[in-house]
């Protein structure tokens, strides 16, 4: 696939680097020559210096021809302006565009064809607050991943002693759930080594689980790897941005919420535009302030600011003073790695949610939704069976008869409203949502050949 990536910022870098991996034609436009000739050092792809919006500028990236224009840039305006340039005098295909503003966002119809034509618009900041916003729903989760419109969800926990299935065989797993509840491990990382489950495997302690159940089951399941923790009530937010600001809007009706945001024209705006939360004006590196606030009280201390090493420093000092929890936004991937080993609960990183809700409309086979795991190394894919018997590789087939790259599990599907925990005899059938757990990326292009349909495949 031709791919012209317009911005090569944080973001842009990353979706660059995922989708050069993958046999794609890839050329990046940006107006920094240093990011690009850093890009380009570590990448197999072509560099265009210019603004991006500029059809003299596309068409030296190769515009003409691309399949695809995915827009990046810090700017909407000039994301917008390129997808129209793209549409109007190069009829690429597929236009996708970073929308930052929820002036923009809430407004759709301003990307209908005939106006704004973009097909896909990504919104790295409502992606990142929905992200946290189910963590904290879970506590004890890690990740917390959707399926069919929210039906099913993937869901990656430590195990921690107390735990009914810690130190037992996971065929054990039926004695302990309820009859009507079921669930399905998919992969379990043991000192960063996957281990592929099947019935005879022994979940030990500090073993991270990825477990996909119906959402109504994912506490009961949860309780089998660790002792439930406790509802969260408390919440302190640092940063009033657009991630912080949408974040306390969402969690203030049920939880008690402040919020801290250095720049007080800034914070005089959110509180006018929130109900309960309270907000205070001050630094989140400042110690006095923390105290003075019962950080030690505090169930979840989100960091949301854009500096990743304010966000670190924060997060140190609030973990150090007693916060129960401590998540924080981390940009830098080289970073995220280095503060799960220490004192940072969960280290978010915008970049991999952002990159997951990309690769939903780039990927081949009806793929409906997908998520990057494990820093991109390992994938969570939802995909819709399609054709008959003859005409594709999974329908009207079992699980065991279907010829799953090596390491590829299915743990559910979902058909309808039901959410079916997938074992060896269960039968594919049509328009069924099967989720794949892919945790080698490298098994990707198999994964997409499975679930396209062609004329005959007997």
């Amino acid at each position: 696939m031709k791919i012209v990536i317009l911005g090569a910022g944080q973001v842009g870098s990353t979706v660059a680097h995922s989708l050069s991996s993958e046999e794609n034609d890839i050329t990046v436009v940006d107006t920094n020559a240093a990011h690009l000739k850093e890009l380009q050092d570590r990448l197999d792809i072509r560099g265009v210096m210019g603004h991006a919006s500029h059809p003299t500028v596309l068409v030296r990236a190769g515009i003409e021809d691309a399949d695809l224009v995915i827009a990046l840039t810090s700017s909407d305006e000039v994301n917008m302006t390129a997808c129209q340039v793209a549409y109007t005098l190069y009829h690429t295909p597929t236009r996708i565009a970073r929308i930052r503003s929820s002036d923009y966002i809430e407004n759709p119809r301003l990307f209908e064809r005939e106006h704004c034509p973009v097909d896909v618009l990504i919104s790295p900041e409502t992606l990142v607050t929905q992200y946290i916003a189910r963590l904290i729903e879970y506590p004890g989760a890690l990740q917390v991943l959707d399926f069919a419109d929210g039906r099913a969800q993937l869901v990656a926990t430590q195990a921690y002693a107390g735990g009914p299935l810690i130190g037992h065989r996971l065929h054990t797993l039926r004695e302990h759930m309820p009859t009507d509840a079921d669930a399905r491990v998919a992969a379990i990382y043991r000192q960063d080594k996957t281990i592929i489950p099947d019935g005879g495997t022994v979940i030990e302690e500090n073993d991270i689980v990825f477990f996909l159940a119906a959402q109504r089951n994912i506490r009961t399941m949860m309780k089998e790897l660790r002792p439930l923790d406790n509802p969260v009530r408390r919440i302190i937010l640092a940063g009033g941005g657009n991630i912080g600001s949408n974040l306390a809007r969402q969690l203030e009706r049920n939880h008690h919420v402040k919020i801290i945001e250095r720049d007080p024209q800034r914070a005089d705006i959110i509180a006018e535009q929130l109900e309960k939360a309270i907000v205070l004006v001050g630094d989140c590196a400042d110690e006095e302030l923390l105290r003075e606030e019962a950080i030690d009280t505090t169930d979840v201390y989100c960091v949301l600011t854009n500096d990743d090493e304010a966000n670190i420093l924060s997060s140190m000092l609030a973990k150090r003073m007693g916060a129960e929890k401590v998540i924080a936004i981390i940009n830098r991937p080289a970073y995220v790695d280095l503060v799960e080993s220490g004192s940072i609960d969960i280290a978010v990183s915008p970049q991999q949610i952002t990159i997951g809700a990309l690769l939903t409309h780039i990927r081949r086979g009806n793929m409906v939704r997908v998520h990057s795991l494990r820093r991109g190394a390992a994938e969570a894919i939802e995909a819709v069976a399609l054709g008959d018997k003859r005409s594709s590789r999974v329908v009207g087939r079992t699980i065991e008869d279907i010829d799953l790259p090596a390491g590829t599990t299915i743990p559910a599907v979902v058909r309808g409203e039901e959410v079916i925990i997938a074992h060896h005899d269960t039968v594919i059938l049509e328009n069924d949502h099967v989720i794949l757990f892919v945790p080698d990326k490298r098994q990707i292009a198999a994964v997409e050949r499975l679930f396209q349909v062609g004329a005959i495949f007997l």
